[in-house]
């Protein structure tokens, strides 16, 4: 019985062990990537990583999955490349976790992060089995069985700012800059670039539709996609592999060995990327020009072909053009009204016209009269030539500047909390130098005022005399002159 007993004791020891053993072994450190990552897996920051801890890596070595620290105390989830400043992808960059052990990822069949202290907790909500990398950066939750094995969810489906070659872009999706500012989505049968000018409005500056010229849109058919192709473009589809437009890369049809990207970045333009093994090599520019950007000067500011960046108003220097926030505004009054001053320009058109509303007035009087009737108007450009009134109903972003002095704008420009604030600071200092200027005069006047009555004192003191040499002459003196004459 006791040899039964210890065997008993020993076999639940080992059982025991084996356990920790396999538990522990699912806790993956920073410098130690795996290939895929299976049920029972969990992983938390490591407080020793300063920018990306990684968790999981592709065949070939040139990708991984894990912790980005984000501003020193926030966490996200993230693909990266090592010669890439931004990841490839990100999960929601909106709702980020805290850097701490109280963020956990696990997987479950779902992959799953959990942050009690930020109220994150995100799910692909998924019954997998493991979750890989593939060497195309594609992070994906697979299910497998005896014969086969099912994709049941994959980061491609989720794009942020960049797609990578052969990634499906359907019309559903948008890629958004790192920003927040600038948007790409698909039309019917166009690419388009989109700028967020206020909370609730978009301005269209960029469009590429399909030429058509090898297959053509067919109605009732789904809507198109578009795909980079390892060819060097970006192709447009709509059934199978025939594009319906072709956008060239620089490699165009040339024979290279690497990955091809496209991405939103910051500055609104759309570019693509080739990376040859060493390095990543710039493949495409959907703008050329700068003063073709959404907004390349800033608020309130005008750009010249040729000639670079300006302010509307002349009287302000390069790099302050801004006035106030950028948000909506109300001119008409009222105890929020906002405090402007009117500048007009000639000289200046609006960006991206013709994807901008118009109206034709008479008069240049008649389209400025109609900004000014509009309490969220913040400006109008009338182009004298056409009688066409373009109105500006969000904050004022970076206008083009051309040679055609018929061409004019109205500008209400706003007063920024910064400058209210120094006028204010400009106020109560002046207000206190005056003051301390006002103590001193009144400090000085006491001062010479006790002075003078106390030399009054001493002179009525010594007989009326004034002070100097002859102050001391008294009776004895005069007594002994008087002596020596006799």
């Amino acid at each position: 019985m006791e040899v039964l007993g210890l065997s008993s004791v020993t076999r639940f020891l080992l059982l025991f062990v084996f356990f920790v053993c396999s538990h522990k072994c699912n806790l993956v450190n920073a410098s130690e990537p795996v290939l895929e990552i299976i049920k029972g897996f969990e992983a938390k920051p490591d407080s020793s990583v300063d920018s990306f801890q990684p968790l999981l890596t592709d065949p070939s070595g040139n990708f991984s999955f894990g912790f980005l620290r984000v501003n020193r105390s926030r966490l996200s989830l993230a693909v990266t490349h090592p010669n890439l400043t931004e990841p490839l992808w990100i999960f929601d960059p909106t709702r980020l976790a805290s850097w701490s052990h109280k963020t956990k990822l696990f997987f479950n069949g779902s992959l799953v992060i959990t942050d009690p202290s930020s109220r994150v907790d995100w799910s692909t909500h998924t019954n997998g089995d493991r979750l890989v990398l593939r060497n195309d950066s594609n992070l994906q939750v697979v299910k497998s069985s005896s014969s086969s094995s099912s994709v049941e969810w994959e980061s491609f489906d989720f794009p942020r700012n960049t797609l990578v070659e052969n990634q499906n872009f359907t019309s559903t999706m948008s890629l958004v800059s790192s920003n927040g500012l600038y948007s790409m989505r698909l039309g019917s049968d166009f690419i388009g670039l989109y700028a967020k000018v206020s909370e609730d409005s978009e301005q269209f500056y960029w469009k590429h539709s399909a030429l058509q010229a090898k297959a053509k849109i067919k109605d009732g058919s789904g809507p198109i996609l578009a795909r980079i192709n390892p060819n060097g473009y970006l192709g447009m589809y709509q059934i199978g592999n025939i594009p319906i437009d072709v956008e060239a890369f620089n490699s165009f049809q040339r024979p290279v060995n690497g990955l091809l990207i496209l991405r939103l970045e910051s500055d609104g333009n759309l570019r693509g990327y080739l990376w040859d093994g060493s390095q990543w090599a710039l493949n495409y520019e959907a703008i050329r020009l700068p003063c073709d950007l959404p907004n390349p000067c800033g608020p309130y500011s005008l750009c010249t072909p040729g000639s670079g960046c300006s302010c509307i108003d002349n009287s302000t220097v390069i790099g302050e053009c801004s006035q106030g926030s950028s948000g909506a505004a109300d001119f008409c009054g009222g105890d929020k009204a906002a405090n402007f001053k009117v500048v007009r320009r000639g000289g200046v058109e609006v960006p991206f016209k013709e994807w901008m509303d118009h109206k034709t007035t008479s008069s240049l009087g008649e389209c400025e009269e109609m900004c000014v009737e509009d309490c969220k108007c913040f400006g109008s450009v009338y182009n004298n030539g056409s009688g066409f009134c373009y109105l500006v109903n969000y904050p004022i972003r970076t206008m083009l500047g051309v040679a055609d002095a018929s061409k004019v704008g109205y500008f209400k420009v706003r007063e920024s909390v910064g400058k209210k604030k120094r006028r204010v600071g400009l106020t109560v200092g002046m207000s206190v130098l005056a003051l301390i200027a006002l103590v001193l005069t009144v400090t000085m006047v006491y001062v010479g005022f006790r002075i003078w009555g106390r030399e009054k004192r001493v002179i009525e003191e010594d007989g009326g005399l004034s002070p100097g040499p002859y102050k001391n002459l008294g009776s004895d003196s005069f007594r002994s002159v008087e002596m020596s004459r006799r």
